[in-house]
């Protein structure tokens, strides 16, 4: 993976903005495209990198605005995190680790080249699915030892046989012991 360089798989044309177009635009195209984001460009130069978040973002903030009046430059963040065409997958994928961004423009001499995603690595690299796949467990588990927790602590559980006098009823917590309506009461 150390010999594969972001130019080998990024997206070389990517659909991009110019810095004038507004924000109703702007997601039209990116329905339109299927894309996530869409950098900002003026003359081959990268200005700003906008996504579905910051246009949700704008829709939230600026409400009282018309979005088909904002420009896209005007909400885009000032600092754009880059990529170098000749940076290794495994520098790519650290660095969208380190900014929890998916997708990152690939720039050469201030000029935007193509644009390198989560999505193009794993196309090429499959070999990383298993890897992903043990996040995945490791995420679904901790899940379930929250809602385990959870129950732990709920007051009622559900049908089962209670403690006290061996009915089969809703079961109810109570002082560490699993009980019946009838028997929580009598307590």
């Amino acid at each position: 993976m150390k010999n594969i360089l972001v130019q080998d798989i990024m997206t070389r044309y990517p659909v991009k903005v110019k810095p004038d177009t507004n924000l109703l635009e702007c997601a039209k195209q990116m329905i339109k495209n299927r894309v996530r984001s869409l950098p900002i460009v003026d003359k081959k130069k990268l200005l700003g990198f906008i996504s579905q978040r910051d246009i949700l973002w704008a829709i939230v903030k600026k409400s009282q605005k018309d979005i088909s009046k904002i420009k896209v430059i005007e909400i885009s963040p000032r600092k754009i995190t880059t990529l170098k065409p000749i940076a290794s997958i495994e520098e790519a994928i650290e660095k969208m680790k380190k900014t929890k961004f998916e997708r990152l423009p690939v720039v050469k001499d201030n000029e935007l080249i193509g644009i390198i995603t989560m999505q193009d690595i794993l196309n090429f690299h499959p070999e990383i699915y298993p890897e992903l796949k043990e996040i995945k467990t490791i995420r679904e588990q901790e899940e379930k030892l929250k809602r385990v927790q959870m129950a732990k602590n709920r007051a009622y559980m559900h049908e089962g046989i209670c403690e006290e006098c061996g009915d089969i009823d809703i079961l109810y917590k109570v002082d560490g012991r699993v009980v019946c309506e009838s028997c929580r009461n009598s307590m």
